[in-house]
């Protein structure tokens, strides 16, 4: 975990690889929960029996899952002392599902703080995210997340 002590230290990291979470697993519980919020049962996800049988020899989790735990992620890789009145999800600009999170698998978040800039309303940071697997060759997800700062 990188502490810095405010947004302007956080700012003066621009370019910097920021760390990685520790690794999470995804249990089926999770992915059973995410799909009654969002209403995707797809058997792919929640019956683990005809999963067994399908391309991955077991149940995945929802891309929007693994997207979804940038959430969660991002205040593990980093924090600031000073909070500043206010953090907003501002949007992506890129997200890329390379590889599907099978159930029972580890992932963590290596974050990237790609650029930042000065807008009327805050500073726009731009965080580049890649989600990994555990012992696997290539990312779950890589993704581009912006996020408005009002300091």
């Amino acid at each position: 975990m990188r502490k810095f002590a405010d947004i302007s230290e956080l700012v003066a990291a621009e370019g910097e690889h920021l760390g990685h979470s520790d690794w999470l697993t995804v249990t089926q519980d999770r992915i059973d929960r995410f799909a009654d919020a969002t209403g995707d049962h797809q058997w792919i996800h929640v019956d683990a029996e005809r999963a067994a049988e399908g391309p991955f020899g077991r149940t995945i989790a929802h891309g929007y899952l693994t997207l979804s735990l940038l959430a969660y992620f991002g205040p593990r890789v980093y924090t600031l002392e000073k909070a500043p009145k206010m953090g907003i999800n501002y949007g992506l600009n890129k997200v890329r599902f390379l590889q599907p999170v099978t159930e029972g698998a580890r992932v963590r978040d290596g974050i990237e703080l790609v650029e930042v800039k000065e807008t009327d309303k805050g500073l726009l940071l731009t965080l580049r995210h890649e989600v990994e697997i555990e012992g696997g060759e290539r990312p779950a997800l890589v993704a581009e997340a912006l996020v408005l700062v009002v300091p």
